[in-house]
């Protein structure tokens, strides 16, 4: 199914995951966690206008179970996408946790961090090719993103 752990790349192993609440992000990160020989990268965000309770329970959950945690933008709306970052890092007990608003930079960043036998996790967008900024879908396809990024001459 297009966007539910689906396999976008392999060594790093890419998935994507449509996991937008914080029940869904543990369970991804839970089914994941076996299949993974090196580290569990999550590279995930809250949306924009929406329920800002589960925000810091988002980023709870991503520290409990990744080893490597980016936190960033997944159609912040009309909000500002550092304070919807500020709301789930409130959520991370632990420091070694990166913020990168910029999607795009945030998935490049944790593709240069990865190693072959790491798994590297992008949730919350799963099968969406668009960002919501303000009240515009801008077209953001995370698949040609990972295959610009692990091989820009393609």
């Amino acid at each position: 199914v297009p966007g539910r752990l689906e396999r976008i790349a392999d060594r790093p192993a890419v998935l994507r995951d449509y996991a937008h609440t914080p029940d869904a992000l543990a369970r991804a990160l839970d089914a994941l966690r076996p299949f993974t020989r090196g580290r569990l990268i999550c590279v995930f965000g809250a949306g924009g206008d929406r329920d800002r309770g589960k925000r810091p329970l988002m980023g709870a959950v991503a520290a409990d179970k990744a080893d490597v945690v980016v936190v960033t933008s997944d159609n912040p709306r009309t909000e500002d996408p550092e304070k919807i970052i500020d709301d789930v890092v409130a959520g991370i007990a632990r420091t070694d946790y990166l913020r990168m608003a910029d999607r795009r930079d945030a998935i490049a960043r944790a593709l240069e961090l990865a190693a072959p036998d790491d798994l590297v996790l992008l949730a919350g967008k799963g099968h969406e090719t668009y960002q919501v900024i303000g009240t515009t879908n801008v077209p953001f396809d995370e698949k040609q993103i990972v295959r610009d990024v692990l091989d820009p001459a393609a």
